[in-house]
């Protein structure tokens, strides 16, 4: 297949770090505890955000790992706001620094977080850190009342988990959003074995990309085994618009062709633009699979 022309780059993911206090098995950038804040200089981030502005891009998320234990977010913050770039982090909420709830209420960030379950001891469990469900909770709590917009997402990840009753708890917070996602063979999730394109949405490299800690572009944050350069060594506009992306661009849709999913791709995801709220109630919430008992959750009309 020809290599395909990319269009503009409207969103970015940030990944600053693969850091994380949480070790969930189906973390599909494998981060945790021994994770590291990679290659890339607080600079080189600054750098980064200045090129997407100058390219017309209009959002990026900051992710993880876990994103508020980058030292220096509220400086990326900060650059990015002031670039006119719409900002959402991503955090999994378990512990959020005053100057970062500062940052977030200065500079008009948004927020989104995983939510697993209503109960403490099955959030717990996914996670792997006691506790983590009731500091999650709390700072979801904390972030309404400060008038920090916030969404939720639940990751179906075990049998009998209560994704519909963790998105109703979500909801009975005030989160105005709860999408779900089932469990994607990416990271600790795949279990060992090698990620293919079929496990992808399709959206990828559709007016977004991601970039991760040592500085590679990918066509999406699940897909950091397709690389489409490095912005160490070459301006994200060049990598853009080069060769190496358009390929993998093309690659992906052989696989996926035009028809890719229009509803629900990960929770994560905020560009793959999904259709309505959905709880994976029936173990995915992929419209390739789902059948009509599959329950929609959010706010009541």
């Amino acid at each position: 297949m020809a290599p395909t022309t990319l269009s503009g780059l409207r969103f970015a993911w940030l990944e600053v770090t693969g850091l994380c206090q949480e070790t969930c098995s189906h973390c599909y950038a494998d981060s945790g505890p021994k994770g590291t804040h990679g290659t890339m200089t607080v600079a080189d981030w600054l750098s980064v955000i200045d090129q997407l502005a100058d390219m017309g891009t209009v959002d990026v998320q900051v992710i993880g790992g876990e994103p508020t234990l980058y030292p220096n977010l509220p400086e990326l913050i900060e650059h990015a706001h002031g670039r006119g770039l719409g900002i959402e982090v991503f955090s999994n909420m378990a512990h959020v620094r005053p100057e970062l709830w500062d940052a977030f209420t200065q500079y008009g960030v948004k927020l989104a977080t995983s939510y697993y379950s209503d109960n403490s001891g099955e959030h717990d469990q996914v996670t792997g850190l006691r506790g983590s469900h009731r500091k999650t909770r709390a700072n979801v709590q904390k972030a309404l009342e400060l008038g920090i917009p916030m969404r939720g997402g639940v990751v179906a990840v075990r049998s009998g988990q209560r994704v519909e009753e963790a998105a109703r708890d979500l909801v009975s917070l005030g989160v105005p959003q709860v999408g779900g996602d089932r469990t994607r063979a990416f990271g600790r999730a795949s279990q060992g074995a090698a990620p293919t394109i079929k496990d992808l949405c399709g959206h990828c490299a559709h007016e977004k990309c991601a970039i991760g800690p040592t500085g590679d572009v990918w066509p999406c944050v699940l897909g950091r085994f397709l690389t489409m350069g490095n912005v160490k060594t070459t301006s994200v506009a060049d990598i853009w618009s080069g060769a190496q992306a358009a390929r993998v661009t093309a690659d992906i849709a052989a696989v996926h062709g035009e028809g890719v999913q229009s509803c629900t791709p990960p929770q994560f995801l905020p560009m793959c633009g999904p259709c309505g709220p959905c709880v994976p109630s029936v173990g995915h919430c992929d419209p390739r699979e789902a059948t009509a008992e599959a329950p929609a959750i959010g706010v009541p009309a």
